[in-house]
């Protein structure tokens, strides 16, 4: 049988990720161009972004001076191995990095994902604990309708259903806490909710079921995101480092989302004042230019790891090609300018509350059951069609994109985390098309 052949137009031979091909393919949605708060589709609209892309352009699109950035790194040197080798631009970044993280999170392990920031912070945390000789710890404690990535690590902690399903054999040390968030007492909250933080107790009864001495890590998302927005109760994440601290358990933070000004903070270790041991990084962290991801270990993993390995071995079996890659490099010192000299982050913080009213201003409109909110984020909740979950919110989504508005569903949640530079007047845009648009859904 003769090879299919394709030429430049056809859709065919790109298999999408995380989308309805056939679907798609059958009336495509393409994006030619982007620049500040906006895309440019094909068909010559302007698009307003109300996903920041995929949450990871935090500095908004074309920004000049990252362009400038990758460009110039290019020209001067495209690749520099990262095995046994180093470039400046690399070490230059990573303190830049362990600078603006709080605490003593001040060591930077670069990857290329989120997902592979996941594995890596688990291969850490077994790393850790066998070199200070507790090698029984190799169970993982993740949480219902956690995303970590795609990465056969991440599915495995992860708690999405879906993710999972197709894929048979995962970790098989893992196990999940319960969700944290009950719409009945949680609803419509502002922010964080006041009460809930018990549940987070349920913790000690899988510790008290494995043993502690069996445990190597939970991880979390400190805000979840890919599920549908829940923010989790005052004192729920410190409750988590109390009980990990008691029994010698490293706490991960997934901070793929929340990282770099997501929640009006560098990342979600200051918004919540909790300090984990490992911390998740990527998309933000050069505004989703190049791909990269980062983990920061405090300064106890690192030097537990690292300083009582023998003299001249290699204390960490594990890396990636194209770890801190230098335009990658490039990119996000560039970004991390443009966040601090536009003080983005302070910006976010200064908007809360009026995206928080814009967000909230849906409470009663229809089919709305619930509004989530914290930082620049915001999850409005639909009312499921019966038997077809996701289909009204994914109506909504394609109308709002012929309306000139992009925006992100999972199940029926519609979820909106825009650019950083945001305007007052784009916030009244992004919540008063969304209005208009449940109107006329049924």
């Amino acid at each position: 049988m003769a090879a299919a052949s394709h030429n430049r137009n056809d859709l065919e031979a790109y298999w999408m990720p995380f989308t309805a091909n056939r679907q798609f393919k059958s009336a495509p949605r393409m994006l030619v161009a982007a620049k500040d708060m906006h895309y440019t589709s094909s068909d010559g609209r302007q698009i307003l972004d109300g996903t920041a892309g995929l949450w990871c352009c935090n500095a908004g699109h074309g920004r000049p001076e990252i362009v400038e950035a990758i460009q110039k790194q290019a020209l001067e040197m495209d690749y520099a191995p990262p095995f046994q080798v180093g470039h400046p631009v690399a070490f230059e970044l990573a303190s830049r990095l362990a600078d603006i993280m709080p605490g003593d999170l001040n060591h930077v392990f670069f990857t290329n994902s989120g997902s592979e920031s996941v594995d890596t912070a688990l291969k850490i945390a077994l790393a850790y604990h066998k070199a200070r000789g507790e090698g029984s710890r190799v169970k993982f404690i993740g949480r219902d309708k956690g995303y970590h990535g795609v990465g056969f690590g991440g599915i495995s902690v992860g708690g999405l259903g879906n993710n999972r399903k197709q894929f048979g054999n995962q970790l098989p040390a893992v196990d999940h806490m319960p969700f944290f968030y009950k719409r009945d007492t949680m609803g419509f909250s502002k922010g964080q909710p006041e009460t809930g933080a018990e549940i987070a107790s349920e913790l000690e009864a899988m510790v008290a079921l494995h043993d502690a001495s069996t445990i190597a890590a939970v991880i979390v998302e400190p805000m979840v995101g890919s599920a549908g927005v829940f923010i989790p109760p005052k004192g729920y994440l410190d409750r988590l480092r109390e009980i990990c601290d008691k029994h010698g358990i490293l706490l991960i933070f997934d901070e793929v989302i929340t990282g770099f000004g997501r929640l009006g903070t560098a990342f979600a270790v200051e918004k919540f004042n909790v300090t984990p041991d490992l911390v998740t990084t990527a998309k933000g962290l050069n505004s989703g230019t190049v791909p990269m991801g980062a983990v920061f270990a405090r300064d106890g993993i690192y030097d537990t790891i690292v300083n009582t390995a023998p003299e001249g071995a290699i204390e960490l079996f594990h890396g990636y090609t194209y770890s801190a890659h230098p335009l990658a490099c490039a990119a996000a010192l560039a970004t991390q300018n443009v966040y601090r000299d536009e003080g983005l982050y302070t910006r976010a913080a200064e908007l809360e509350a009026y995206w928080q009213d814009a967000a909230h201003s849906l409470n009663g409109a229809p089919h709305v059951i619930d509004v989530r909110n914290i930082g620049l984020v915001a999850g409005i909740e639909l009312q499921a069609r019966p038997g077809k979950v996701g289909a009204r919110a994914f109506d909504v989504f394609l109308k709002a994109f012929e309306k000139g508005l992009l925006i992100r569903t999972t199940g029926d949640t519609i979820a909106l985390s825009p650019p950083l530079i945001i305007s007052k007047a784009q916030i009244d845009e992004i919540f008063g098309i969304i209005g208009d648009i449940l109107k006329t859904t049924d």
